[in-house]
């Protein structure tokens, strides 16, 4: 079983930084593609970016600029730096494989992002 643990999230005022950290256990974890999810209260999970085994990454059109998604196939780490931050990115912050069939969700992390 796959075990995804997110840490990192917090208070900031808009215009700060966070860094995201998703720890993976799981020998297959360098061979899937990765991504990071945020659901926002009453909203459907979004899937923010992704990012490939050899790092290829995308984003959502609301993050790009702001957000950069990385990952240590060694450590089996998942990384989300985000900038720039805007009220309209409070949410709780998942990771998972970018798309189904999804691993057992970890407990996210909130991010809460102040006017």
């Amino acid at each position: 079983q796959v075990q995804l643990v997110e840490s990192g999230g917090g208070l900031v005022q808009a215009g700060g930084s966070l860094r995201l950290s998703c720890a993976a256990s799981g020998a297959i974890f360098s061979a899937v593609t990765m991504g990071w999810f945020r659901q926002a209260p009453g909203k459907q999970r979004e899937l923010v970016a992704s990012i490939t085994r050899g790092g290829n990454t995308n984003y959502a059109e609301s993050v790009k600029g702001r957000f950069t998604i990385s990952r240590d196939n060694v450590k089996k780490m998942v990384y989300l730096q985000m900038n720039s931050l805007k009220p309209e990115d409070t949410a709780v912050y998942f990771c998972n494989v970018h798309t189904l069939p999804f691993w057992d969700w970890g407990q996210g992390t909130q991010v809460t992002v102040s006017s």
